[in-house]
C-alpha cells in the first residue's frame, strides 16, 4: 500500500505535469476515476485493522479533496488560456478603423420605411404588422372590394392555388390594408401604420410585381376629414423637411373609402431635385378618404358610433421622391454599385429632433 504522503506528491506532479484541459482530464480519470489509484487505495482499507483503517481513510480523504481542488484550479486556469487564445486569434480590435470592403449600408427602402415610421411615432401612430398571404376576407371582402372589381382578376392579382372545396382562397396581399381590417376588429379606437411588402401583376419604370407601401389608420368618435388633412401635412413637412406644404385634394374612388382623395403637393424642380412647398407644379403623392361604413362595419364595429380615416402611400415611390432615383426597378436588381451609391449609414437611425433626412452614399 503506498505512502500517503508520496501518493499525494505523485498525484500534484501529474496534474501540474498537464499540458492542456484533455491531459487533465486524463489524469483526474487516473487519479479520481472508479479504476483510479485514489480510488483503488480506498478500496484496499478493509484489509487493514479498525484503528488503522481509520487513520488511512481520513488521510486519503483529505488527498482525494487536495486533488480535486488542484484539478479544478488548474481546469479553471486552462479554460481562462483558451479563452484568451480564441479572442486573439478571432476577435475584433474595435479601435481599428473599419475596413472599407467590409462597411455595409443600410437600402433605400428600409430607410425609408424607418423615417416614416418615425415620424408617425411622434405623431402618435402605433406600428402594426400582418400576413403577406392572405385571405380574400381581408384582403378584399372586408375591404369593400366587390368580386368582379379588376383588382380581383386573375391578370392583377396572384393568386395561390384553390385549396379545395369549402377552403377560402389565398392571394399574396395587394396592400396593406389588411392590416387595417386585424386591426380594427380587436375593437376601437385605433391609431396606426402598416409597413410592408406588397405584390401585382406589374412591372415597368415605376411599378415592381413586389413593392412597399404604408397604411395609416385613426378611427375615434368624431374624427373627420380636418384631421387627415393635418395629419398628412405634417408628415410630408417632416420627411420631405420643409418649412411648408401645401396639399390639393382631388375627388376620387376607392371601394374602402367614402369620400375618397388624390392628394398632390405643390412642389418645384430646381436642377433635377424635387423641392416640397413650392413652386406652379403639383405632385401626385398618395391616396387616402374617410373609412368606409362598410369597412368599419365588416370589423364587428358599428359606423355610427365610431368613424376615421386610413391613406396609403408608396414606400419605393416616396424613396425616389426623395433621393432622386429614376427607375424602381434598380431597388431589387441588387446592384452593389447602385446600393453603395444609394445606401445609407446602418447606424444613422432616423430621428424627428435629430433630423430625418440623411444623405445617401454612405455604404461607399
Amino acid at each position: 500500500m503506498m505512502n500517503a504522503d508520496t501518493l499525494a506528491e505523485e498525484s500534484l506532479a501529474a496534474i501540474e505535469a498537464a499540458a492542456d484541459s484533455s491531459a487533465l482530464e486524463a489524469v483526474r480519470v487516473s487519479l479520481l476515476g472508479r479504476n483510479g489509484s485514489i480510488a483503488g487505495q480506498l478500496r484496499a482499507l478493509g484489509s487493514l485493522e479498525p484503528a488503522a483503517r481509520r487513520a488511512r481513510g481520513q488521510a486519503l480523504n483529505r488527498i482525494r479533496d487536495l486533488v480535486q481542488e488542484r484539478i479544478t484550479e488548474r481546469g479553471r486556469a486552462f479554460r481562462a488560456e483558451e479563452r484568451r487564445q480564441l479572442l486573439a486569434r478571432d476577435g475584433v480590435d474595435l479601435t481599428l478603423p473599419v475596413r472599407p470592403e467590409l462597411t455595409g449600408s443600410l437600402h433605400p427602402v428600409s430607410q425609408v420605411t424607418e423615417e416614416v415610421a418615425a415620424i408617425f411615432a411622434d405623431l402618435g401612430f402605433d406600428l402594426q404588422e400582418g400576413p403577406e398571404i392572405e385571405t380574400e376576407f381581408y384582403n378584399f371582402d372586408a375591404l369593400n372590394i366587390p368580386p368582379e372589381h379588376p383588382a380581383r382578376q386573375e391578370h392583377d392579382t396572384f393568386f395561390f392555388p384553390d385549396g379545395g372545396e369549402g377552403a377560402e382562397r389565398r392571394v399574396l396581399r395587394t396592400h396593406t390594408s389588411n392590416v387595417q381590417i386585424r386591426t380594427l376588429r380587436l375593437g376601437p379606437p385605433v391609431r396606426f401604420i402598416a409597413a410592408g411588402r406588397t405584390y401585382r401583376c406589374d412591372s415597368d419604370l415605376t411599378h415592381t410585381p413586389m413593392f412597399h407601401q404604408v397604411e395609416g389608420m385613426a378611427i375615434d368618435h368624431d374624427v373627420h376629414m380636418g384631421h387627415l388633412r393635418w395629419t398628412l401635412e405634417e408628415f410630408l413637412k417632416a420627411f420631405f423637411e420643409a418649412d411648408r406644404v401645401e396639399l390639393r385634394f382631388r375627388a376620387s374612388h376607392f371601394p374602402f373609402t367614402e369620400p375618397s382623395a388624390e392628394v398632390d403637393v405643390r412642389c418645384s424642380w430646381k436642377d433635377g431635385r424635387l423641392v416640397i412647398g413650392e413652386g406652379e407644379n403639383w405632385l401626385e403623392i398618395l391616396g387616402c378618404g374617410m373609412t368606409h361604413p362598410n369597412v368599419i362595419r365588416a370589423c364587428g364595429v358599428d359606423p355610427e358610433v365610431w368613424q376615421g380615416f386610413a391613406f396609403g402611400i408608396g414606400i419605393d415611390r416616396l424613396a425616389m421622391l426623395k433621393y432622386g432615383m429614376p427607375d424602381l426597378r434598380a431597388f431589387f436588381d441588387g446592384d452593389m454599385r447602385w446600393l453603395r451609391h444609394y445606401g445609407f449609414h446602418s447606424a444613422d437611425a432616423p430621428s424627428v429632433h435629430a433630423g430625418i433626412t440623411r444623405s445617401a452614399g454612405a455604404g461607399r
